[in-house]
């Protein structure tokens, strides 16, 4: 008896730790607090306060990628601080009042996805500029024909 619940326990501990490894190699962007200054695909798809879809890849999850970068190169004011093969952090700053915002972005290239945030540092209103330059990136990265 004491057997069969040694071997239960190292059968469930081995399954924990397999999960566990699994989850912890998956990419998680910062959750979205309660404020409306903040989209996120990774958000509940039932918190329409904060949820987006994430950006489907067509095809090549590299080539998409790579033209995200080149585009958030390409804004006015957009700096990338921190990047990897997989992931980014990128800051954008307000024109007038020179408030900074966090876009965090995260290559899913297994499910053929990119999963993106955008969230003020301060405040509590955006008056939605962040889902507007979100949205603005998604239309570009369509105009290029690397996602859906």
């Amino acid at each position: 008896m004491k057997l069969k619940i040694i071997v239960c326990s190292l059968f469930i501990a081995a399954i924990l730790s397999i999960a566990g490894t699994a989850s912890a190699t998956q990419k998680k962007l910062p959750p979205c607090l309660q404020s409306p200054n903040c989209i996120s695909s990774q958000s509940m798809i039932i918190d329409k306060l904060h949820f987006i879809p994430p950006f489907e890849i067509k095809s090549n999850p590299r080539k998409a990628w790579a033209e995200l970068k080149k585009l958030i190169h390409e804004q006015s004011r957009m700096v990338i601080t921190h990047e990897t093969s997989d992931s980014l952090h990128a800051e954008a700053t307000s024109l007038l009042f020179r408030f900074v915002d966090d876009i965090n972005i995260v290559l899913d290239a297994d499910a053929e996805l990119i999963h993106i945030r955008s969230a003020s540092r301060t405040g509590h209103s955006d008056f939605g500029v962040n889902l507007k330059r979100i949205e603005a990136l998604r239309t570009k990265l369509k105009q290029a024909d690397v996602i859906e």
